[in-house]
């Protein structure tokens, strides 16, 4: 397990995580990339808890996603299971456990400060914070060749993983305004959803 942790995650991370693993009793999977999630956490019927991460993910969004779904397990032990998946005890339990990795030592000088700010009060998924998002991005061993949202100029039409088409709109508050083609119905896309540009 140490050595495959290593594989994923920066060096003075391995230890520190593979601890928390042994703590939690929790079974890491790391599996092959989905589109809609970096990981997730469930209770098994034989009462096992199991994470798992996506493997093309780069080492410290593989971190700050480990650390997410081990958040939970242990907010659902120490809280009881009503609680809300994302809510209060969860981030607080987040905040808690990634603490101790906040370092220079694990993540690079200019993530650091966007990581700090982010977990003052962590959202469900760090794919909605556009500037930690972006500046993780960098680090992925393959550059995409993919566009954000953001990139592209109004009235863009665009497609994203799925196959639907969209045309960007205005943006409003932080996020975009985007129709959907086939249907004419008006969705919100975040500044860094990453899409494929049809035409500009």
């Amino acid at each position: 397990m140490h050595q495959t942790l290593a594989k994923y995650l920066p060096e003075s991370a391995v230890i520190p995580c593979f601890e928390l693993i042994k703590v939690t009793h929790v079974h890491l999977k790391i599996v092959n990339e989905r589109v809609t999630r970096h990981g997730d956490y469930r209770r098994r019927k034989d009462g096992h808890h199991q994470i798992t991460v996506n493997a093309s993910l780069n080492k410290y969004r593989f971190l700050i996603t480990l650390i997410h779904e081990i958040a939970h397990l242990v907010a659902f032990e120490k809280y009881g299971r009503s609680i809300k998946p994302h809510g209060v005890e969860w981030k607080k339990t987040f905040q808690h456990l990634m603490l101790p990795f906040i370092r220079p030592e694990v993540f690079p000088a200019q993530v650091l400060p966007l990581i700090a700010r982010h977990f003052k009060n962590p959202k469900a998924s760090s794919s909605t914070d556009a500037r930690l998002s972006i500046a993780l991005k960098q680090y992925d061993e393959q550059q995409s060749d993919k566009n954000y949202v953001y990139e592209l100029p109004i009235g863009s039409v665009f497609r994203i993983y799925n196959g639907k088409i969209f045309k960007k709109g205005n943006k409003r508050t932080k996020r975009y305004e985007c129709i959907e083609m086939a249907s004419g119905r008006m969705f919100l896309f975040q500044p860094n959803a990453e899409v494929e540009l049809i035409k500009s």
